[in-house]
């Protein structure tokens, strides 16, 4: 140890000295080059004088670089504040010099110590370009000295301007790189076919099977900030087929303290090409509307519900409880609240479905407004599990809605999916259930109720794009349910951006659909996801088919039947002008639904579709009942029919 620790010291300060060394020699070569310039490049100077200052003038410039520290960069990292030190370095001896002449001019003290004012000039301006130019010399060698040693990867950077440039410095400016850039890649005009760094921009029809081949291009990096998802998923689709990887530089405000790092720039995910635009939600309706009140979020530990949770904290509310009967996942949200410096949150770990816990919650927090999201999601699941589903997705809901009247709440707005919409399952029934209760409770009473209804959010428990994940890194194969089914997409922080704005423009009694975009086809997400990890389809990795599942449908609708929507200011949120309904028959249908349910009746889903007439199963064992449900009303119109003709 001791011994290593000798041989880095003596290594370390060696280095130094050498620097230093060297600079002196380039000192001493620009004073013999001044002397030549200044005199025609001829030997018309006396000779033994240059003899006689050069060692006054080494010294004075050794003084100068001890003083600087000018010597003590490290050359392969030479910098823009290296150069700065050198010609601080260079100006100091200057100043000495003349300093020493001036004083040598009136005492005397050094025979043919007389530089001319002109000399030192320009042994100044030679002395700071040879330094400068030494150290970019060595800090070239060094580079090329290494990548001749180690295989480099050829790269492609999609973005000519600054973030691009950026890019560039990120991936090639440490020892350990070894990337080479083979080109910008830009659709400015202007660009192409000039050079930037040494490199040069080319055009986007470069991005073809071809160029990629010739010029062995490995990964090719998109750096363009704020760019159109569209267009990025349009490129990147049109380079997944191709031998390279496809990387994507995160937005500037993820940039460690301002600045890009090589690590940073990661593998382009699904996601980054399901994204959507953000919105900016920060507005004044939204903060006038949770100023100063009590705000409760159920199911707050959920995908949705925490992400309503940590945006609600960036307003200026009186008090926020957050409920959920998942403990790990409150307990997790509420260390990270509290790691983001929130504080002013109440968590609590309840069931909505216990009316008694739940009336002491609101009895001691009077919450103003309430936003619920507690729910029993997953449509296989739920599909055999209804007596739960009904429970939670019901019977919770309304225990919710109910004591939100009871204890004069402002506003409850509702958390509702798109599987509410033409149900083909138990889940989605139960959805679409509670949506009908909530419309029930907006008829006489004045707390305003809100449904806010989309579809799948991308990341969220559950969600195809993290089994898929899964499933790759298990080697494969990816499960799709069938080729040809289709889901709408949103992004999480989206999603909890447009209920909290529904909340804030809701008057009562609105059901608020959201902009979900273009629906995408599933067995294209697998393909490229498979691609994007550097696979290829389906030679290294295989989709299969694995059927439709219990209540799943090919394909997801925002609207149901008769219904179809009003614009609001919100471009992204309309809404759903609703059927007209018997309010009163159908509340006491769902009560009656929610007793049976206590008593595990066995024909519960047969309540269900009758509340529900559009509810109709699919891939189910419980489409027996419709066709039970078919065949008694074929058999009572037969009947009717008997019976007018005997009459």
């Amino acid at each position: 140890m001791i011994q290593n620790y000798l041989t880095n010291t003596v290594f370390k300060y060696a280095s130094k000295w050498v620097v230093l060394s060297i600079d002196l020699v380039i000192i001493a070569v620009a004073f013999a080059l001044s002397y030549f310039i200044r005199f025609n490049l001829t030997l018309d100077f006396e000779v033994q004088h240059l003899f006689i200052q050069l060692p006054i003038v080494m010294g004075i410039a050794a003084l100068s670089f001890i003083i600087t520290g000018s010597y003590k960069g490290v050359i392969r990292h030479t910098g823009v504040r290296d150069v700065y030190n050198l010609f601080n370095a260079v100006c100091l001896s200057s100043i000495i010099t003349i300093f020493l002449v001036i004083l040598n001019r009136q005492y005397g003290m050094v025979d043919n110590f007389t530089i001319p004012l002109s000399i030192i000039i320009i042994h100044s301006l030679i002395g700071f370009v040879l330094l400068t130019a030494s150290r970019y010399v060595f800090k070239g060698l060094y580079y090329n000295f290494l990548n001749t040693f180690k295989a480099s990867k050829n790269v492609l950077i999609y973005g000519a301007g600054e973030s691009g440039i950026l890019t560039y410095n990120a991936i090639t400016s440490h020892s350990k790189s070894n990337v080479k850039v083979i080109g910008y890649v830009d659709g400015d005009k202007q660009k192409i076919g000039k050079q930037i760094n040494g490199i040069r921009v080319y055009g986007k029809h470069v991005l073809n099977e071809s160029f990629i081949l010739k010029k062995d291009i490995t990964e090719v990096i998109f750096s363009i900030q704020n760019i159109d998802h569209k267009k990025l998923r349009s490129l990147v689709e049109s380079l997944v087929d191709y031998p390279v990887l496809v990387k994507i530089v995160p937005p500037v405000e993820d940039w460690i303290n301002g600045e890009l790092k090589a690590s940073q720039i990661k593998q382009i995910q699904i996601e980054d090409l399901l994204d959507r635009a953000p919105i900016n939600i920060k507005n004044s309706k939204i903060s006038g509307e949770l100023r100063e009140k009590v705000v409760l979020v159920t199911g707050g530990a959920g995908s949705i519900g925490s992400e309503i949770v940590r945006q609600i904290c960036t307003y200026k509310y009186k008090s926020l409880i957050v409920i959920d009967q998942a403990e790990s996942a409150l307990y997790d949200l509420q260390q990270e609240l509290k790691q983001n410096g929130f504080h002013n949150f109440i968590p609590i770990v309840g069931d909505i479905r216990d009316k008694n816990r739940m009336g002491n919650i609101f009895q001691e927090y009077s919450p103003n407004l309430v936003f619920h999201a507690a729910a029993y999601k997953h449509v296989p699941l739920m599909e055999y599990n209804s007596y739960e589903a009904i429970k939670i997705n019901v019977a919770g809901t309304k225990v919710v809605a109910d004591l939100s009247v009871t204890y004069d709440v402002d506003k409850f707005v509702f958390v509702s999916t798109d599987k509410a919409v033409n149900p083909t399952n138990v889940m989605g029934a139960t959805k679409r259930i509670a949506e009908m209760y909530i419309g029930c409770m907006q008829q006489k009473n004045k707390t305003k109720f809100i449904t806010t209804r989309f579809g799948n959010v991308l990341g969220s428990n559950g969600s195809v794009i993290p089994l898929f994940k899964k499933q790759i890194e298990k080697g494969g194969p990816l499960t799709v349910t069938h080729k040809d089914v289709t889901r709408y997409f949103m992004t999480i922080p989206e999603a909890s951006q447009l209920v909290l704005e529904a909340g804030a423009m809701g008057k009562g009694g609105e059901i608020f659909i959201f902009d979900m975009g273009e629906s995408v086809r599933i067995f294209d997400l697998a393909k490229n996801m498979i691609k994007l990890s550097g696979l290829q389809y389906p030679d290294e990795m295989d989709i299969k088919i694995t059927g439709l599942r219990p209540g799943e449908k090919l394909y997801e609708e925002l609207l149901a039947n008769g219904e179809n929507t009003l614009p609001t200011y919100h471009k992204k949120i309309m809404i759903s002008k609703v059927r007209e309904m018997d309010y009163e028959s159908i509340r006491s249908s769902i009560d009656q639904l929610c007793v049976s349910n206590m008593f595990f009746d066995g024909g519960i889903v047969g309540i269900m579709k009758k509340i529900v007439p559009e509810y109709i199963s699919k891939n189910s064992k419980l489409c027996e009942i419709d066709n039970k449900n078919t065949l008694d009303q074929q058999h009572k119109d037969f009947n009717k029919k008997s019976e007018t003709v005997i009459n």
